[in-house]
């Protein structure tokens, strides 16, 4: 599951980019990949139409979506979690109902391969994924650029949870 405020940028372009990623992969009928947000601000919106825009002219195809807030019973039962902010990461881990939930809470962006390694950072701030929905069509090309960055290593990593 990919996180992040209300459900309606970057975790649905997260979700669309490993969707598709996880079907090139060979693994779409082995993984479900969903998204949520920790606010439900935007419960029931469908993605942010600059999203939208971004992910088809990157030929991703975008499908319907209702945002919503992650549920307890999602944060227990997730293999992983997948945090847009180093703020999603820390609420998640306060909200997860034992350690081991907790444990499954990943920042997005530690799996970029150019990323700055957790062990060199001064926090996991420094692997957040800026809100675009403040910004202009730019700020969106950015996240999707951040997005798929990671997403090869995420597959792999999924991959090897499989096995």
């Amino acid at each position: 599951m990919t996180v992040c405020t209300g459900n309606i940028c970057r975790s649905p372009m997260a979700e669309v980019v490993l969707r598709d990623r996880l079907e090139r992969a060979g693994l779409a009928d082995r993984v479900v990949v969903d998204s949520s947000g920790i606010s439900d601000e935007e419960d029931g919106n469908p993605v942010d139409r600059r999203a939208a825009s971004v992910l088809r002219e990157h030929g991703y195809e975008v499908p319907r979506h209702r945002a919503h807030r992650i549920t307890p019973d999602e944060l227990g039962q997730r293999d992983l979690l997948l945090a847009m902010t180093s703020r999603h990461a820390r609420w998640l881990r306060t909200q997860a109902p034992d350690e081991e939930a907790a444990g499954r809470v990943r920042m997005y962006r530690s799996f970029d391969p150019a990323a700055p390694d957790l062990d060199a950072v001064a926090d996991e701030s420094d692997l957040d994924i800026e809100d675009p929905w403040y910004g202009d069509r730019h700020d969106f090309e950015r996240t999707l650029e951040q997005v798929e960055a990671a997403a090869d290593a995420i597959v792999e990593h999924v991959r090897g949870l499989l096995r």
